[in-house]
């Protein structure tokens, strides 16, 4: 057994090497380029090496991690539940762990006066399945209505609803979609909302007006083949950290009903607290037809994804015939442990006040990062709740990027990790997702490490 903790990182590093291939890296960067960082455990917001270096995780793994690594309350409900029931296919059989937890994913689920709420629960693997859910219901629902010109779903440039096929198609980010463009769909792209693109002078919320009425001219040229809308409500999150104006959502939502048309709401990243509210769609008043909802769901601790319709949407699929029935499966559907955390985490919610608790931590990442918005290389900082992002770019001039050959965003990455803080960014967009359980001291530290890596990173680009 190696006794030197460096020697036994090292160690680790190998064997991975020699046997993994990880998502989303070009690997022939490990482990010269990009640093492969082996973690030992958890905790709280702190992640720990095999070689105890600790590391702040500012990114929360990836936007999963809500309550802190190795949160004990979560730990326990789903020590208790494996000790019970590991899993039992959700075809002709049920549990009380999918049963409980959909029943309070409807109690707190967005809400709209004059329409009926959410209503039926289905269970995914992951947020990229569960977004195929969505389109698939969407796209059957007026197949069972006889309504077979509406095949063409509607999303919007610089969004992001994960690597599946399906969910790809109605993806608009060019490293991953590129390559994969024959085999994609073809979907109907509307102009981002994006307050960041907005002309100078001009509001969030005027942008946000002006990409709806580009939205709407769409439906006007397609008139009865839209079947549905699909967004990431507020923020745009693996297109940068995009932000928007709720207004847009409202008139998203208006023009979904003006054209008899679904909105599908991915809230997979902005959902349970993040943007400061529960679900981003409370900030703008609307109720989507469906719903998708993951990561925050069960805590980081579990893969999880549930998918929220309306009663009118199920009704669509009751019928004698199974070919009008939604047969869409995984095997682990409704998992009774995935679950049982995911009851754990709403538990939390509903005992620690976690929102009120969030703005006032969200108020303090404000006044820290003001200074680094003032950097010289920073053209916008921008905020949603518990959300903060930094564009890079040369002397702050939003019209001139840093080249891509410079790297900068990965440079500051680096030298950010060496502090003990993981800052993965998004091209040369650095941002803030801690969890939730992050305190002033941390915050302190996020702060001072974010502004080094980004002089650092951009003194000799």
């Amino acid at each position: 057994m190696l006794a030197d903790p460096a020697a036994l990182a090292d160690a680790w590093r190998k064997r991975d090497l020699a046997v993994l291939w990880h998502p989303c890296t070009q690997m022939r960067e490990h482990p010269d380029t990009l640093p492969l960082v082996p973690i030992a455990r958890g905790e709280g917001a702190w992640l720990v090496g095999h070689d105890e270096r600790r590391y702040l995780d500012a990114v929360s793994s990836w936007w999963t991690n809500l309550f802190g690594h190795a949160e004990p309350r979560i730990g326990a409900a789903i020590a208790a539940q494996a000790g019970s029931l590991e899993q039992v296919m959700l075809a002709g059989f049920s549990h009380e762990p999918a049963i409980r937890l959909a029943e309070r994913l409807l109690e707190i689920a967005p809400r709209q006066a004059g329409r009926a709420p959410l209503s039926k629960v289905f269970y995914a693997d992951n947020g990229s399945a569960g977004v195929e859910v969505a389109l698939k219901m969407a796209f059957h629902y007026f197949r069972n209505r006889g309504e077979l010109q509406r095949t063409r779903f509607v999303a919007l440039e610089n969004g992001y609803h994960g690597e599946t096929i399906g969910a790809l198609s109605v993806g608009d980010i060019p490293l991953y979609r590129r390559v994969y463009a024959p085999l994609l769909a073809e979907a109907l792209f509307a102009p981002s909302p994006d307050a960041y693109l907005a002309a100078p002078g001009q509001s969030a919320e005027s942008r946000a007006l002006q990409a709806a009425d580009a939205l709407a001219d769409l439906f006007d040229q397609h008139p009865g083949e839209i079947c549905a809308v699909i967004l990431e409500p507020l923020l745009q999150c693996a297109g940068g950290m995009r932000m928007h104006h709720p207004a847009y959502v409202r008139r998203v939502r208006e023009l979904c009903d003006a054209h008899g048309a679904f909105m599908i709401a991915d809230e997979i990243a902005t959902g349970f607290g993040r943007t400061g509210t529960l679900f981003a769609c409370e900030q703008a008043g609307v109720m989507p037809d469906l719903m998708c909802l993951s990561k925050g769901l069960t805590g980081g601790f579990l893969p999880l994804s549930a998918v929220l319709a309306t009663q009118d949407l199920y009704d669509a699929f009751l019928d004698d015939s199974r070919e009008r029935a939604f047969l869409h499966s995984h095997s682990y559907t409704g998992n009774p442990i995935a679950c049982a955390a995911a009851l754990a985490c709403l538990d939390i919610f509903a005992s620690d006040d976690v929102i009120a608790r969030n703005h006032a931590t969200a108020a303090r990442m404000r006044e820290l990062s003001l200074p680094i918005g003032e950097h010289r290389h920073v053209a916008d900082l921008r905020q949603a709740g518990m959300v903060v992002a930094f564009e890079l770019t040369r002397d702050g001039d939003r019209r001139t990027p840093f080249p891509a050959s410079a790297r900068v965003g990965l440079h500051a990455y680096k030298a950010a990790l060496a502090r003990g803080v993981v800052l993965r960014p998004l091209g040369d967009i650095l941002y803030w997702m801690p969890p939730y359980c992050i305190d002033d001291e941390q915050l302190a530290l996020l702060a001072e490490t974010t502004l080094a890596a980004i002089e650092e990173a951009t003194a000799c680009a």
